[in-house]
């Protein structure tokens, strides 16, 4: 390579690398807490972190807990003080020998012997002082042997202790001295060396050590992210997200997959058991995203926060607290606002009004904070139950459903956030697991976001998106469907925050751009929705062979597309397991009939316990026209290519006469009929004679009437026996097994397939319950307003079996304590 290339490379590079902003990847104690964990959360870092990011830790398991316990054994019973601090090096010594090399682990376990000994000398000496220089040990020592781990594994790490660059102003409230902790942090921050820094720990501005309260080490990872103006900080632990409520009281509680950042603070600051009161605020002035994701499956997509449209400004979540406090006095009023919120940062207010409401803990600080005021200060046991959601407060249907919800509970108030972000009903009782469910039920139960993509934008796709607002507003069922993508077989066009419906079409032309396969598959499986319907209107075999991913996936699909529903026994079989095991709807009734509802029928019969016997009928839309037209005043060819040119035929009219789209129709309504069958099963008369068959398109036009002798011969046939030509599919159940063909036949005038209309199909059941006077379904099959129709009726369908989707819930990681 020439040294002018080089240069050109290396500054390429230098460029990438001013312009990359620093991912943030902070771990729990639980995601950290043992041998398997360690090595899990390894394995996550290596796959998703670069040199230049930074990794926060909690201390190790129980070990918070266990410092605490130790300190206040000091307090009480020095002589077992010894004891308690062995049991907790043993610990951690099993997961240094656990984890490292001899030589790593000899020079960590003298640094924790060393650690030790001065947790002993200090608190058997001068324990008031102590408590937190005793606490920050827990994180020192997880920073320590991760970095070390990380170091012999994956990459040069080094342990930063916060204490040297994170001073916080104001160590009540934790309010960061931002300035100051950055420029310190700058100076620390290594080159070329993974950071891991710990959480939980800062300092005062003498100096002095200080914690950031329990669950800070969130905090502490959005700290380090705002100081280092990071891309995403991701709160690695072992729930899979944010949920709609407590998943351990709310079993049907859904997870919430994108929250603005205004709603996730608000439900930090309302007592969410994942997200915690301080978390967001430092975020707050930073284009920084944050995810909640689980150490235990991080190949699950987790909850994200951030800037969003739209669709996750309607996400919803139910949140509660009991054991609060409302303190009333003519002495809370707006003079003395700023220092209460400074002070209490109360749960609720109303200074006009006189009262206050805030955590038991707090009653000894406002105490004192009014007696000098001498005014009678009245405290009475409360709970609050939130409904949390953007500008939900401004929200009607949203307030009268909460109020319909609380209608018999004993509620002093319903009052909303100063940010409008939550509605806080203040009860007189305790919130019961009783209650929150049902709030929960009647003010969520219709907020679960479906995504719909569509694949094909010819005339039946434009046709469907048309209807598509009115459907919406129309049927409540689709309320929560929102249009996200938009493809044809060489663009797309995604956007998660959704679509305008007025305007899709031609959004798709401004902005589509070219797509493969697995760029399609990957956005499909990082999707933000609950539920994702693929609607597929294209006639493409290659994006049908796409439905057994979508179904792995657990997408939901709407087909007029035949090939999978016709595909061989084995392939059919396989996508219909996949889509059972993934709990996958796969509906096609516009695969056979347009919007005629016979897959319906069908199934409604079996449903109901009745047996399929006989399926017959007229099941092509052009082979109907042709033949009902066809009357011998004009040559059979004739009417064939002006049938071509009023575009009642395929572009190429063979794939009409082959029967080949009939056969497929009567393998599809077999199969939906209970029976297993194959094309192979069904015998076909093909209309093409040999000679014509393999020709070109144009070549075949030219040489059409080769057809017309052997139609003239089927037509005087049927003149001279006072009957019909139709192409007939029949299915017909027999004491050996069953019979069915697709072919021409010549039928009596009066029978129900001689009399339908041009362009007509018509369906005829047989079964044990319709014996002598079978079941007839009749009308168009085909045109562009009765398949787009079609359609919609199974949208409908699908998302109304969606309304009853029970979600799975993962609740293994929720702290006990909230």
């Amino acid at each position: 390579m020439s040294q002018s290339n080089l240069a050109v490379e290396i500054s390429v590079a230098q460029h990438k690398l001013a312009n990359y902003r620093v991912n943030v990847h902070k771990f729990g104690g639980s995601s950290l807490a043992s041998i398997t964990a360690i090595n899990r959360a390894a394995g996550i870092i290596a796959e998703h972190c670069r040199l230049d990011d930074i990794v926060v830790v909690s201390a190790n398991g129980d070990t918070t807990d266990r410092l605490i316990a130790i300190y206040q054994t000091a307090l009480t019973n020095v002589t077992e003080l010894f004891t308690h601090i062995e049991q907790l090096k043993q610990y951690q010594l099993s997961l240094i020998n656990g984890l490292l090399n001899s030589e790593n682990a000899e020079c960590i376990t003298t640094q924790l012997t060393v650690d030790c000994q001065q947790i002993a000398y200090t608190l058997s000496s001068n324990t008031q002082q102590a408590y937190n220089d005793t606490l920050a040990y827990g994180e020192l020592w997880s920073a320590r042997l991760l970095a070390a781990v990380l170091s012999e594994r994956v990459c040069p790490a080094v342990a930063l202790d916060a204490r040297d660059f994170l001073v916080v102003n104001n160590a009540q409230q934790c309010q960061l001295a931002y300035e100051l902790s950055q420029k310190q942090f700058q100076l620390l921050q290594p080159v070329q060396r993974l950071a891991v820094v710990t959480g939980f720990i800062a300092k005062d501005q003498q100096g002095v050590a200080c914690t950031l309260g329990r669950n800070g080490s969130d905090y502490s990872a959005t700290i380090i992210a705002a100081l280092s103006q990071a891309k995403q900080v991701t709160l690695w632990t072992d729930v899979d997200g944010i949920y709609s409520a407590d998943p351990r009281i709310v079993p049907n509680a859904r997870k919430l997959l994108r929250l603005p950042n205004e709603v996730a603070k608000e439900l930090g600051r309302l007592g969410n058991p994942v997200l915690h009161a301080q978390t967001m605020q430092p975020l707050q002035h930073h284009q920084t995203h944050l995810t909640v994701a689980s150490s235990l499956a991080a190949h699950q997509q987790g909850t994200e926060v951030g800037c969003f449209g739209q669709i996750a400004q309607q996400e919803l979540s139910i949140t509660h607290l009991n054991e609060l406090l409302l303190a009333q006095s003519s002495a809370i009023n707006a003079e003395l606002q700023a220092q209460l919120e400074s002070l209490l940062s109360p749960l609720s207010a109303d200074y006009q009004q006189g009262y206050v409401v805030i955590r038991q803990e707090q009653q000894k600080i406002l105490s004192e904070l009014l007696a000098i005021s001498h005014s009678q200060l009245v405290f009475t046991p409360v709970s609050l139950l939130a409904v949390v959601g953007y500008q939900v407060a401004q929200r009607g249907n949203i307030r009268a459903k909460f109020k319909r919800a609380l209608v018999k509970q004993p509620v002093l108030d319903i009052v909303p956030s100063s940010s409008q972000h939550s509605l806080m009903a203040i009860l007189t009782k305790p919130c019961s697991v009783e209650l929150i469910n049902s709030v929960h039920h009647q003010v969520t139960k219709h907020s679960r976001t479906i995504g719909l993509v569509v694949a094909g934008l010819g005339n039946i796709g434009q046709r469907f998106l048309e209807l598509l607002p009115q459907q919406i507003q129309r049927i409540c069922a689709l309320e929560q469907v929102h249009l996200v993508a938009l493809l044809n077989s060489k663009k797309a066009l995604f956007n998660e925050d959704g679509i305008a419906l007025t305007q899709a079409h031609q959004q798709f032309v401004d902005h589509a751009q070219a797509y493969t396969e697995p760029q399609l598959l990957h956005w499909l499986t990082h999707h933000p929705y609950d539920e994702l319907v693929v609607v597929d209107i294209t006639p493409s075999e290659q994006f049908s062979l796409m439905y057994q991913a979508f179904f792995e996936r657990g997408i939901h699909v709407i087909g007029a597309n035949k090939w999978a529903a016709s595909s061989d026994t084995a392939q059919f079989n396989r996508l219909c397991q996949v889509a059972k095991q993934q709990h996958s709807l796969w509906l096609g009734n516009t695969t056979v009939g347009a919007g005629l509802p016979i897959n319906y029928a069908l199934q409604d019969l079996l449903n109901s316990g009745d047996r399929i016997e006989q399926i017959s009928g007229i099941f092509s839309g052009t082979l109907s026209w042709l033949f009902d037209k066809y009357t011998g005043a004009t040559r059979f060819s004739e009417l064939l290519l002006d049938a071509l040119a009023q575009g009642i035929t395929e572009p190429d009219p063979r794939d009409d006469l082959s029967g080949r789209d009939v056969q497929r129709k009567l393998l599809i309504l077999a199969r939906a009929a209970g029976f297993s069958l194959s094309l192979a099963d069904i015998n076909c008369q093909n209309l093409v004679p040999e000679t014509l068959q393999y020709l070109t398109k144009a070549e075949f036009l030219a040489r059409a009437d080769e057809l017309d002798e052997y139609f003239a011969q089927q037509l005087a046939l049927a003149h001279t026996s006072n009957k019909k030509l139709r192409y007939v599919a029949r299915f017909k159940l027999t004491q050996q097994n069953f019979s069915a063909s697709v072919g021409l036949e010549l039928l009596a005038d009066d029978h129900p397939f001689s009399t339908i209309s041009a362009g007509d199909n018509i369906f005829q059941l047989h079964s044990q319950w319709y014996q002598q006077n079978p079941l007839i379904i009749r009308g168009p099959g085909a045109g562009r307003n009765v398949t787009a129709g079609g359609l919609h009726s199974d949208l409908v369908n699908l998302c109304q079996q969606l309304v009853n989707k029970q979600p799975q819930v993962k609740i293994e990681g929720i702290a006990d304590e909230l």
